[in-house]
Order: structure tokens, then sequence, then C-alpha cells
């Protein structure tokens, strides 16, 4: 196999040869061109494996270019080269379809973290067609969901920050996985965090580390979860529960490409894909400005849709069989069969929980079900569909209290409550040795509100 070649397109003279002798240290050919026309005639003359453009050129933009490769030459990653600080540019470039983006002056070690991650892309077109163990757990053929893996093939070849937005239990951590598996970064580790469970004191050392002595209690240096997830994705789940100064803090960091621990004297470079995802409205979120604007528009360069279950009814017979399979598996038991009239219950249901409701009703149909065969008694949909309601009115009504908290600025009374509920679950699950359903019936509530809670508070 050949050197690969990298074309270069800046008007300065010195990026120019700043890029040239990099690249060729790493043992590339490297291409230069001034101009957008001098770039047009060289992309049709040889594939490049990478190319680098300049935002503003002689007689046009990188933006042109962009746009040219990825419509023409798609197995040709190409990346940004921004003035330090133009993040719309940056954005625009993403959305353009731009693998990434290195802004001036370049950071040598940055440079060829990039260029090593996107020639794996370029050595690789055809990762998009293989089947990555994420895929595999994205079970349904319906148009929908068709839809959801082609989008998720396609975006896993960018580096760009991506949205992954869909009602609670769709499976969108499941559709992050598979971003990262499909894509250049899978031998780096993907590392999901649930932003809702992180104490509020807690956050900045736990995203950004910290140094030894450097607040009562740290007795030694941390690794933050950006620091852990270098090289690799960090998936950022339940991001519209992050307080707005954790917002601010966030934001610099995906712009700055770097980190500064709690106590550290300089900032640490972190090479982090950003994927994010809430079931909750962001967009509305950030008209009532409980979300920072400028944030939104930097982890929402790419927006991937998950439908609910609802939509898909004719992936419940294959997402069940999967489910009985892996309950079997998991207890050493036959699996479970299905009857028609249960299957067909199924599909008729609205699931308003999704997958992870459908998932619950069958754990408990095959806990239920006499001689391994599942009856439509045995799955008591009229009393999920109650829990549904009970959780979505539970939801409704935090929704409610954080709002009367806010404008009466009573925030430490909504910490107050929660530290409360809290300490009297933890008590009900000791008490019970760890009994879910037992202590659900102590504390007076159903087991779903309990699980609801449970995830809330980021009990584990």
């Amino acid at each position: 196999m050949g050197k690969q070649t990298v074309l270069v397109v800046d008007d300065e003279r010195d990026i120019r040869e700043l890029l040239s002798i990099t690249l060729g240290r790493m043992d590339l050919n490297v291409d230069a061109a001034a101009n957008v026309g001098e770039a047009k005639r060289m992309l049709g003359e040889q594939r490049y494996d990478l190319c680098f453009t300049d935002m503003r050129l002689p007689d046009g933009t990188g933006q042109e270019l962009i746009e040219l490769i990825a419509r023409e030459h798609p197995e040709t990653p190409v990346a940004m080269i921004t003035a330090y600080g133009n993040v719309e540019a940056a954005v625009e470039a993403l959305k353009a379809g731009a693998f990434d983006f290195v802004t001036k002056p370049v950071d040598i070690h940055m440079l060829r973290r990039l260029v090593q991650t996107a020639l794996r892309v370029s050595r690789e077109p055809s990762v998009q067609t293989q089947e990555a163990p994420g895929e595999s757990r994205l079970v349904g053929e319906s148009p929908v969901m068709r839809e959801v893996r082609a989008r998720i093939a396609k975006v896993a070849r960018s580096q760009a920050p991506v949205y992954i937005s869909g009602e609670s239990g769709v499976g969108k951590e499941l559709v992050a996985r598979s971003i990262h598996e499909q894509g250049p970064r899978a031998a780096g580790p993907f590392v999901p965090v649930n932003c809702g469970a992180i104490p509020t004191e807690l956050m900045e050392s736990e995203f950004f580390g910290h140094k030894k002595g450097s607040f009562t209690g740290a007795h030694a240096d941390k690794e933050g979860l950006f620091q852990t997830a270098h090289g690799g994705t960090l998936f950022l789940d339940e991001v519209a529960e992050l307080p707005l100064h954790m917002q601010v803090k966030l934001l610099r960091v995906i712009q700055e490409k770097a980190v500064r621990p709690i106590g550290g004297r300089g900032e640490v470079p972190v090479d982090v894909r950003i994927l994010s995802a809430t079931h909750k409205d962001l967009a509305r979120l950030t008209q009532l400005g409980q979300f920072r604007q400028d944030l939104y528009y930097r982890i929402n360069v790419i927006e991937l849709r998950v439908p609910p279950l609802r939509e898909r009814p004719q992936d419940i017979p294959a997402l069940s069989a999967r489910i009985l399979a892996r309950l079997a598996a998991s207890s050493g038991v036959p699996v479970p069969t299905l009857k028609p009239a249960a299957l067909k219950a199924l599909e008729d249901y609205d699931f308003p929980g999704n997958v992870r409701e459908l998932e619950n009703i069958l754990e408990r149909a095959v806990a239920l079900c006499e001689g391994n065969m599942i009856e439509p008694g045995d799955l008591m949909l009229d009393s999920a569909g109650r829990d549904a309601d009970e959780e979505a009115e539970l939801d409704q009504e935090d929704a409610e209290a954080e709002a009367t908290a806010r404008a009466a600025g009573d925030v430490p009374l909504d910490d107050f409550i929660s530290s409360v509920e809290r300490e009297a679950i933890l008590k009900a699950l000791r008490e019970t040795r760890y009994n879910k359903t037992a202590a659900a019936k102590k504390l007076g509530i159903t087991f779903r509100a309990l699980r609801y809670k449970l995830k809330k508070l980021g009990i584990d």
C-alpha cells in the first residue's frame, strides 16, 4: 500500500508550509493549493485521503470546497482551518459535511490526532456498510428504523457533535453507542454520563477532574470524564439537566478542546467526540432561557431523532423475540412462547414508555405465565397503561415544582426535598434488603413510581 496523500488549501504560505512539514513527518504525501480554483482542479485529477481547507480564500470560501467534496468525493474527509474563536464558521463547516476543524494557531499534537482519526475513515470507506456490534442491538426493519440506521452510518464517519432526540425509553444510548462503534473512534472509550445523576456541587470535578489538595476531600489527583473519554466518545445523556453554570463551562471545553482540572495550573488538551441526548424539548428550553442558546447550537450540529415505538408497531414481533430470548438466557429457561393473541395485544398497545416499557411488560409476563406460554392476560396492559400515566403525572408534578422553585428563587428547597426523598428511599431499600417491590410497598407508592424516582435521583 502506497503513501496516503493529503491536500492542503490555504492562501497563507506559512500555514501551507507548516502543515506540509508536519504531515510529511507522518509519512504522508502533501499537495498544496493557494485558492479554490487550484483545489478544484487538483481534486478532479486525483483522489485524496484527507483535505484541509482555510475558510477564507482569494477566489471563494472553504465552505464551497467542503460542499463540493461532500457531494463529489464523499470518501475524502475534509477539515476546516478556522481563525481562533470563530465558532460559527466551524459549526457551519460541520453542518456542511466537514469531518472536523482546527483553529489557528495550529496545535501540532491535536493536528496529529485529527489526521490519524480522519485517515482511519479514509482507509475504511465501507465502514458504513459493516454491521457493527451496536447496530445489531437496534432491532427492527420498519422504514423509520432503516432510516435511523442509515443516518447512524452517515454521521458515524464525521466528528461533528450529534444531538439524539426522542422520548424516554426509545433507546437513545443504543443509538449513541452505534455511532461510536461504527466510527473511527471505535477502538477508543465510550463514556456515557447521566447529567441529571451528578450532584451539582460535584459536577465540575466529575467532568474536568481535580488536583490533589484543591479542596477538602481531594486526597489524590482525579481524571474527569473528558480525560477518561480522550480518544473516544463522551455521551451526555439528559443534557437538559445541566445547570447554567456548567453549560458555560461545557461550551468552553467543546470550543477550546481542552479542560482545566480544579486546582490545575494549565489546560489539558482533550480529543473527544460529543454526543448528547434528552427526552425534553431542548429547543423549547432554549427559548425559555433554561438552556443556553450558544451551547444548543454547538451540540446540535446534527440532530438524529429516534422514533417512538408507536410509530413502528411492525417491529414489535422482532423486538419481543429478542427480549424474550435475552430473558430466557439470563434465567436459564427455554424461550417463552408469545401466543398470537398476546402479540396482537402488544401491537395494538400505545407504549408511552417505548422499548423500555415493552421490556418491563415482557419481564413481568414471563414471571406470571403458565407452561411457558404468554397469554394476553399475562401482559397486564391495563396496569401498564396506568403506570405510564402515573409516570407522566410525576414528570408534570416535578416540572411544575421546579418552575415554582425557580420563580421564587428557592432552588435550595428543591435540593432539600430531593435529599429527603433520597434518604427515605435508601432507608426503605436497606430495610427490605434492596427488594424494590417491597420497598415500594413500604413507601406507599407503585413499583413503577419507585423506579422512576431511583432514575431521577441517580440511585443505582
